[in-house]
């Protein structure tokens, strides 16, 4: 097996670490000519990937024509909007039978499609030729081999399951899955929630309100994953709660930091600034709202996340927000109602 990754940020880097433990031939196509250098001197991405030691088999290039030439696989770690621009410039190049593989968990902006459709668009492939891997993929801990689980979804079962021998490892285990619709909005809404409950733990909140938060946004996930043909158990699953879990409670989630930075009283700006790499939830919250407006589902934390970082409204008072809504009883729009009713 051959593949290209096209990107050299930290997920980008150690999804082909793990392409390569699993026996892919690995080129990394970089936009950094000195990335792409180290890579093949080194074997290191020291911007992205401190101290891990990439296999000999990754191959960096910044040429995506000759990286993505002859290969299976080709997997996508830019961000979300800047997708569509970077696929232009070199789809044409990828073989006709190559499988495209989203790893960005986010929604683009004022399309409000999800990455496999912006591919579909874009490429011009059906959707039976692109898959997406998510699931609680915190890079620096797979970087540094830890065991961890992921999702392979494909609409078709056997380019899920192709993709799934061909990156699976000692450490990391993938399942496959068809619902790429309910994965990739899980992915997506995952990191405005991470963003809400950094501010939660900004403001010196405890455990009560982050579970609060995890839960309730877990519910407004399902609810529009729901109306927009998603499977239900896809949220109770790797790529919904377990990647829900993992970026809401770790400190090397980047949406939970601006939003931990911003509970502290660092302004959008200061919060972002701190933030090196992309925090897709900044940028795609305002899809998702608007996605969810246009199927008329309820999304409030979404909302109050929106309204911090683009409407002036403050963290504490985003809160009061959210604690005196309507009161509702918790069955009606939650996942578990639907699963036992067969919805």
């Amino acid at each position: 097996m051959r593949a290209a990754i096209i990107g050299a940020g930290s997920w980008g880097t150690t999804f082909a670490m793990v392409l390569a433990d699993a026996g892919t031939d690995v080129t990394i196509c970089a936009r950094r000519p000195e990335i792409a250098e180290s890579i093949n001197r080194r074997h290191r991405n020291p911007w992205y990937q401190k101290g891990i030691r990439l296999p000999d088999t990754v191959r960096a290039t910044t040429d995506p024509a000759a990286a993505v030439e002859g290969v299976d696989f080709v997997a996508l770690a830019v961000p979300a909007q800047h997708l569509r621009e970077s696929l232009r410039e070199w789809a044409h190049h990828v073989p006709p039978e190559a499988l495209y593989v989203s790893l960005i968990k986010g929604i683009e902006l004022h399309t409000t499609l999800r990455m496999s459709e912006v591919v579909c668009e874009v490429a011009d492939v059906p959707p039976d030729r692109v898959a997406v891997v998510t699931g609680p993929n915190l890079a620096r801990e797979i970087a540094e081999r830890q065991p961890s689980a992921a999702v392979v979804a494909c609409v078709d079962e056997r380019q899920a399951a192709r993709l799934q021998a061909a990156c699976q490892t000692s450490y990391f285990r993938p399942y496959t899955n068809t619902d790429v619709v309910g994965c990739e909005l899980a992915g997506a809404v995952k990191n405005v929630i991470a963003v809400a409950v950094g501010i939660a733990d900004g403001l010196g909140f405890g455990n009560n309100s982050r579970a609060s938060l995890i839960t309730r946004g877990l519910a407004e996930t399902a609810r529009l994953g729901v109306v927009l043909g998603a499977d239900p158990m896809t949220f109770a699953g790797l790529a919904g709660l377990g990647d829900l879990v993992a970026t809401c409670c770790s400190p090397l989630s980047r949406n939970h930091g601006v939003g931990e930075r911003l509970g502290r009283g660092m302004s959008v700006e200061q919060a972002l600034a701190a933030t090196t790499t992309t925090a897709e939830g900044v940028v795609s919250c305002q899809a998702i709202l608007e996605l969810a407006r246009k199927h008329n589902v309820e999304m409030p934390i979404v909302e109050v996340v929106v309204a911090v970082l683009y409407e002036g409204m403050r963290p504490r008072d985003a809160v009061g927000v959210l604690m005196n809504r309507s009161a509702k009883a918790e069955r009606h729009g939650t996942p578990a109602v639907r699963i036992e009713n067969g919805r």
